[in-house]
């Protein structure tokens, strides 16, 4: 936004002090500053000390910088390392980097993620959240997100999609969604629509191709904002697409919110089932329950001789789910028009809903609700506390 500069930014900072000595940006406390359409994003850092110690600058920080004109957002967050084995504690002289250590608790990492409530803390008006998850990426996950949550919203039910990808995006493009989310009375983030599904992503916010380059803590930040500060309600289901691995924006959603389970998707060659895998391990280590496995990009039907062929392999994420006790939800084949509707922003379950490739999703969906409609509403697994040694 016109005016609104990191320099700006810091300048208006300067006149917190820390301590009753120089002021915090002198001292190198602040760092990671990032705008972006308004919103102002940056961190604290503590170093060794205790975390909590700067709550009381970030609160002023978000107050100086949230005076500023043409800002509309301020998301501060705090960061620190762990202490040094000799007990050695900041002396006043406060100084690094955020240093990006996104799960070190104990004296790890104190986050805000903006006016988020208590971790753990469920999404009011959403009954279940369910993450979308893979352990690599390029099988299709994102696709396989955008459809289910239409197979989801073509049963009835009301449905929002966050796109949890923070450094990779997909949501605009497969929904075709170039808009910019406006903010309501309460500073509140109203979510986008598309098919009738809510979705939010940050891909809203930053123009499509700009790199986020941001540290751990600030995508946890970030991340806060879109579950905590977004207009969801009433919802019947969340589904959020989780980015590829099991790394910081895993824990922390797990860590955040209670989900209902989790969604596999893999393809059926064994080196994506080997990432698989971890993901599935990663989920029953913070006691998520996996809904099932997916197999995408299952295989492929020449569309000018009609002759099936396994390119990636056949049944492996179904012979997975049958190791590991889980549900195996379907089936969903390499087709050209799943392609081109998905880049197009016509999901292919919104755009061409009786089409056998939309009907695998379909059914899909299905069996995704049958269980979580099983589910008493406050049966739902508790957010639990990650802390890594």
């Amino acid at each position: 936004m016109v005016g609104l500069t990191k320099e700006k930014i810091l300048d208006a900072l300067k006149v917190i002090k820390f301590e009753g000595g120089d002021n915090i940006v002198d001292l190198g406390l602040v760092s990671e500053v990032v705008i972006a359409n308004g919103k102002v994003y940056f961190a604290l850092d503590a170093g060794n000390e205790d975390p909590s110690k700067l709550e009381p600058y970030c609160r002023k920080a978000e107050e100086v910088v949230g005076a500023l004109e043409d800002v509309t957002s301020v998301g501060v967050t705090v960061t620190a390392e762990r202490k040094n084995s000799n007990g050695s504690q900041m002396n006043g002289q406060a100084g690094g980097q955020a240093n990006g250590h996104a799960n070190n608790s104990n004296g790890g990492q104190a986050q805000r993620a903006g006016q988020q409530g208590a971790a753990g803390q469920a999404i009011p008006g959403v009954r279940h959240v369910i993450a979308v998850a893979s352990g690599k990426g390029g099988v299709g996950k994102s696709t396989t997100s955008v459809n289910l949550a239409m197979g989801l919203k073509a049963q009835g039910l009301n449905v929002g999609i966050l796109d949890a990808d923070v450094y990779g995006p997909s949501m605009p493009r497969l929904l075709g969604l170039n808009e910019e989310p406006q903010t309501g009375p309460n500073n509140e983030i109203i979510a986008l629509e598309a098919y009738g599904v809510k979705v939010m992503s940050m891909g809203f916010m930053v123009a499509e191709g700009t790199p986020v380059v941001w540290r751990g803590p600030m995508v946890m930040s970030a991340l806060g904002q879109m579950i905590n500060q977004v207009t969801w309600a009433p919802l019947d289901v969340l589904v959020i697409d989780m980015p590829p691995g099991t790394g910081d924006v895993q824990l922390t959603i797990a860590q955040q919110t209670p989900l209902s389970g989790a969604v596999i998707v893999s393809t059926p060659q064994d080196l994506a089932l080997i990432d698989a895998r971890k993901g599935i391990n990663m989920f029953a280590q913070v006691n998520i329950p996996i809904l099932g496995l997916v197999e995408n990009m299952s295989y492929f039907l020449c569309p000018s001789c009609g002759e099936r062929s396994d390119i990636f392999g056949h049944g492996g994420a179904k012979e997975e789910a049958l190791k590991i006790g889980a549900d195996f939800l379907g089936q969903v084949p390499l087709h050209m028009d799943i392609r081109e509707t998905s880049d197009a922003g016509r999901p292919i379950v919104a755009s061409n809903p009786e089409s056998a490739e939309a009907q695998a999703y379909i059914e899909i969906a299905k069996k995704i609700w049958g269980t979580l409609d099983g589910q008493a509403d406050d049966t739902r697994v508790a957010a639990p506390k990650i802390v890594i040694e």
